[in-house]
């Protein structure tokens, strides 16, 4: 019994040893792309509070905080694949994201911590729209539809706003107040706020207030 006793502590020493040498890859990481990718280790002989390290916080969460779908699949099936790379996400406030997940086992095959990245892609979205419109030509518009009639919706309204935010070589959330304020007018006039539950996307989209929004357009009725 004390041989199993003392194998029992040396892995769970071993696992311990290696969750802190891979802490030490997520702190790195994450100091290496500030603000742009968050860097979460999972500790996942404890998911009800697996997260030990979490670098550019984008996600709103905590350490502590307990394991993704991703761990629990793990913990359940050791042969679940260690590496899942460059799928899509999406942050709580609607961000996409670029994730990828990493399993570490220890040396008796066993997941005992997973290592993720969720690059946030609508950062690098505005750079892209501009490199785009400055090498854009003019259309010919008599071989293009002066109107659409498909419905606007929220998928279409963040893609006008990273278009507009663009124009400035910004992200939504980067702008100034006052291009916020010009860039809500702009959707105002232009009819976006006529569907469902414009003026909260928008506002999660700027990283604004819902009442801030509409505060914007009363300012667009009323004049500077």
């Amino acid at each position: 019994m004390r041989n199993l006793k003392d194998r029992g502590a040396l892995m769970d020493d071993a696992d311990e040893h290696l969750i802190q040498e891979a802490e030490k890859i997520a702190v790195a990481l994450g100091r290496m792309f500030p603000g742009l990718c968050e860097v979460v280790l999972h500790d996942l002989r404890n998911p009800r509070h697996a997260i030990r390290v979490i670098e550019n916080n984008l996600s709103g969460r905590q350490v502590g905080d307990s394991v993704t779908e991703l761990g629990l699949a793990r913990i359940a099936d050791p042969g679940y694949p260690s590496v899942i790379q460059n799928y899509p996400n999406r942050f709580p406030d609607g961000r996409p994201a670029k994730s990828t997940s990493i399993g570490i086992k220890n040396a008796a095959g066993d997941y005992v911590a997973a290592l993720c990245l969720n690059l946030d892609v609508s950062l690098l979205s505005p750079v892209t729209l501009a490199l785009a419109n400055l090498v854009a030509t003019e259309p010919d518009h008599r071989d293009e539809p002066l109107e659409t009639l498909r419905d606007r919706n929220a998928r279409e309204l963040r893609r006008v706003v990273d278009a507009m935010a663009a124009e400035r070589a910004a992200a939504p959330r980067s702008l100034s107040k006052e291009d916020k304020r010009a860039l809500v007018r702009r959707l105002h006039q232009d009819g976006w706020f006529d569907f469902r539950d414009a003026a909260q996307t928008i506002a999660d989209l700027l990283g604004v207030s819902r009442a801030t929004v509409y505060n914007y357009t009363k300012k667009d009725r009323t004049g500077p």
